[in-house]
C-alpha cells in the first residue's frame, strides 16, 4: 500500500490515475450493457465524470506554476476521487452492483484519495513554513 506521494513518482501518479480513469469508463460500459436502471443513471449521470477527473485534474495540478495553484488543484483532485469512492459505495450498498466487481475500484479511489490529501497536506505545511 503506498503511504504518500513520496512511495510513488509523479509520473505513476499520472499512469495510475489514467488507468483509474479507464477502470472507470470500463464499470460505466459494463453498468450500460448489464446494469438496472438506477445503476446506468448514477453511472451515466454521476459517476463518470468525478471518476475520469481525478486523472485530469491531477494533470493539471502537476503543471501548476505555483504552490498556492497547486493546493487548490490538487484539492480538486481529492474531491474528485472522494466523490468517485461516494457513488461506488452506493452503487454496492444499495445492491446495483456486485462488490466484487468494484472492490477494486472502491480501494483504488480510497488510496488516491488518501495520496492526494497527504500531498495537498505536504504543500499546505510547506507554504506556511516558507512564510516562516
Amino acid at each position: 500500500m503506498i503511504k504518500n506521494e513520496k512511495d510513488f513518482p509523479e509520473r505513476d501518479l499520472k499512469q495510475r490515475t489514467k488507468i483509474f480513469a479507464i477502470r472507470i469508463i470500463k464499470l460505466v460500459e459494463y453498468i450500460n450493457l448489464h446494469g438496472k436502471v438506477a445503476a446506468k443513471i448514477i453511472a451515466n449521470k454521476q459517476l463518470i465524470r468525478p471518476g475520469t477527473a481525478v486523472a485530469a485534474n491531477y494533470r493539471a495540478a502537476c503543471r501548476c506554476k505555483s504552490r498556492k495553484d497547486f493546493i487548490h488543484k490538487i484539492g480538486t483532485v481529492v474531491e474528485e476521487a472522494d466523490e468517485t469512492q461516494l457513488w461506488l459505495e452506493l452503487l454496492t450498498e444499495s445492491g446495483l452492483v456486485e462488490l466484487a466487481l468494484i472492490k477494486g475500484l472502491l480501494q483504488e479511489s480510497g488510496e488516491l484519495t488518501a495520496i492526494m490529501t497527504s500531498s495537498r497536506n505536504s504543500a499546505i505545511n510547506n507554504l506556511k513554513e516558507k512564510k516562516d
